[in-house]
C-alpha cells in the first residue's frame, strides 16, 4: 500500500500561500544549486582560465543547460500525470505513470546521447563558436553529452517527486551534486589543470554521484504510490497521457532555448569579448530566472492536485497567489541586475571588458525579473491543468516572430552593444503575457475555468 510522508504536501487543502511557499522554496533551492553546476565551472576556469576558456564553458553550459530544460520540460508530463492521479486518489496508476516515465526516458537518453557525441563539432559551427575557444567548446560538450543518462535520470527521479508534492528530496540530491561539482572542479581543473575537459568532467561525476543517492534513498522511502518492478514497461493509456502534456512543453521549451541559442550565436560573431561577457551574464540570469521558474513548477504541481480533486476555484486562486509573491521578489531583483551588473558579473571574472559586456547585457534584460514571474506563473497554470497546446504556441510564436528577430535587429544597430540585445528578451515576455491573456479570456468564455 501507498504512504503519504510527512515530506508530501496535500495541495488540496489548507492554507494556499503556505502550501507553495512550502513546496517552492525547496525547489527554488534545488534549482540554484542545479544551476551552479554551470556557474561553478565557468567561475573556476574563470580563475584558472583565460578569456577562451570562460567563452567555451559559457556557451557549451548555455547548450547542455538547454538539453536539460527540454528533458525537464518532457518530464513535466509525468510530474502533471502523477499530480493529477494523487488528486483523483489513485496511486496504482500513478504507479504506472512512473514506470511508463523510466523507460520512455532511457530509449531518449541513448538516442540523445549517441546524436550529441557525434554532432558536437557541428553544433559548435551552428553557435558560431569564436576560433579560439572552438576547441574546447567541442571537448566540453562530448564530455557532458557523455552524461546525459545520468541528467535524465536525476530529472525523472525529481519530476516523480515532484509530482506527489515532494520537493524536500529533490532539493537535498541535487545539494550533494553540487558539493561534489565544487571539489570536482577544484581537483581536475585547479589542481590538475585540466581546464574546460575537467569542469566538463566534474559535472558528468557529480551528477552521478547524486543519481546513485537518490536511488539509494528511494528504494528505502515510502512514497504514496503503488509501484512494482512489473510496471517499468511502457503502458500505452499512461504514456500518451505523459507525452500528451510533455511533448507540447518540450517543443515550446525546445524553441525558446534554441532561440537563445541563436542569440549566443548572434553575440558570438561579435567578438571574443561580447561572446565572453554573454557567458558570464548567462549565468547570472540563470540564477535571476530560478525565482519564476520555481513558481511555475509550483503552479504545476499545485494545480495539478487540485485538478484531479475537481477544485479548479482553487487551482486558479494559487495561480493568483504564486503571481503576487513571484513579482513581489521580482521587483529586488531588477534593482539588483540593472544597478548592480558589473558588481555580480566580478563573481566569475576579473577581466574589465568582460565585466563591461556582462552588465551591458544584464541592464537590458533587467524588467525580465518582473515579467516573467507573470508569464512563468501562467505557463504553470496551464501545464498544471494539462492544457499544453497554448504553452507550445506562445512559445514558438515568441521566439521565431519577436525574440530571434529583434536580436537581429538590435545587433546591426549602428553603435549598438549588449544592452540593446538584453532588451529584446523582456518584450518578447510582454507577448507572451498578452497572449495568455486571451487565452484566460476563452477558457472562462467556454467555462473552463
Amino acid at each position: 500500500m501507498a504512504k503519504e510522508s510527512k515530506n508530501e504536501i496535500s495541495f488540496v487543502e489548507g492554507p494556499i500561500f503556505q502550501s507553495l511557499i512550502r513546496f517552492a522554496l525547496p525547489v527554488l533551492g534545488a534549482l540554484i544549486l542545479q544551476a551552479a553546476y554551470g556557474a561553478v565551472d565557468l567561475l573556476v576556469v574563470g580563475w584558472f582560465g583565460d578569456a577562451s576558456s570562460i567563452s567555451a564553458v559559457g556557451t557549451g553550459s548555455n547548450f547542455m543547460q538547454m538539453v536539460t530544460f527540454i528533458i525537464t520540460s518532457l518530464a513535466m508530463g509525468s510530474t502533471v500525470m502523477i499530480g493529477q492521479h494523487i488528486g483523483e486518489g489513485r496511486p496504482d496508476k500513478a504507479g504506472k505513470t512512473v514506470g511508463t516515465s523510466i523507460v520512455l526516458f532511457a530509449i531518449i537518453g541513448i538516442v540523445m546521447t549517441v546524436i550529441l557525441e557525434l554532432f558536437a563539432g557541428p553544433v559548435a559551427n551552428i553557435l558560431r563558436v569564436p576560433a579560439e575557444s572552438f576547441d574546447k567548446t567541442v571537448l566540453y560538450l562530448r564530455i557532458c553529452s557523455g552524461g546525459i543518462l545520468i541528467i535524465i535520470a536525476y530529472n525523472v527521479i525529481s519530476s516523480v517527486l515532484r509530482g506527489i508534492g515532494n520537493a524536500n528530496l529533490p532539493l537535498l540530491f541535487v545539494g550533494i551534486a553540487c558539493a561534489a561539482n565544487i571539489v570536482g572542479d577544484l581537483f581536475f581543473v585547479g589542481v590538475l589543470k585540466m581546464d574546460v575537459a575537467g569542469a566538463a568532467l566534474a559535472t558528468v561525476l557529480a551528477q552521478l554521484i547524486s543519481v546513485l543517492v537518490s536511488v539509494g534513498v528511494l528504494t528505502k522511502g515510502n512514497l504514496p504510490i503503488e509501484f512494482r518492478k512489473e510496471d517499468c514497461r511502457i503502458n500505452r493509456d499512461e504514456l500518451k497521457k505523459v507525452l500528451n502534456v510533455g511533448v507540447p512543453i518540450a517543443l515550446q521549451e525546445t524553441t525558446v532555448q534554441i532561440s537563445f541559442l541563436v542569440i549566443n550565436s548572434i553575440i558570438n560573431g561579435m567578438g571574443l569579448m561580447p561572446s565572453a561577457g554573454y557567458g558570464v551574464a548567462q549565468k547570472l540570469t540563470s540564477f535571476i530566472m530560478l525565482i519564476p521558474s520555481s513558481v511555475m513548477q509550483s503552479v504545476s504541481a499545485f494545480v495539478a492536485q487540485n485538478t484531479g480533486a475537481g477544485k479548479k476555484d482553487r487551482a486558479w486562486k494559487g495561480f493568483l497567489t504564486a503571481i503576487a509573491t513571484g513579482c513581489s521578489l521580482g521587483v529586488v531583483i531588477f534593482f539588483v541586475g540593472f544597478f548592480g551588473g558589473s558588481v555580480i558579473s566580478r563573481i566569475f571574472t576579473s577581466d574589465p571588458a568582460v565585466i563591461e559586456q556582462s552588465a551591458a547585457y544584464l541592464r537590458g534584460f533587467a524588467p525580465e525579473c518582473i515579467l516573467t514571474c507573470v508569464l512563468f506563473s501562467s505557463i504553470g497554470y496551464f501545464n498544471g491543468r494539462g492544457i499544453s497546446i497554448p504553452v507550445m504556441i506562445q512559445g514558438i510564436t515568441s521566439a521565431c516572430l519577436i525574440r530571434i528577430p529583434l536580436a537581429l535587429f538590435f545587433s546591426h544597430l549602428p553603435n549598438t552593444n549588449l544592452t540593446w540585445v538584453g532588451v529584446s528578451t523582456p518584450i518578447t515576455t510582454v507577448y507572451g503575457i498578452c497572449f495568455f491573456l486571451i487565452c484566460f479570456a476563452r477558457l472562462k468564455k467556454k467555462g473552463q475555468m
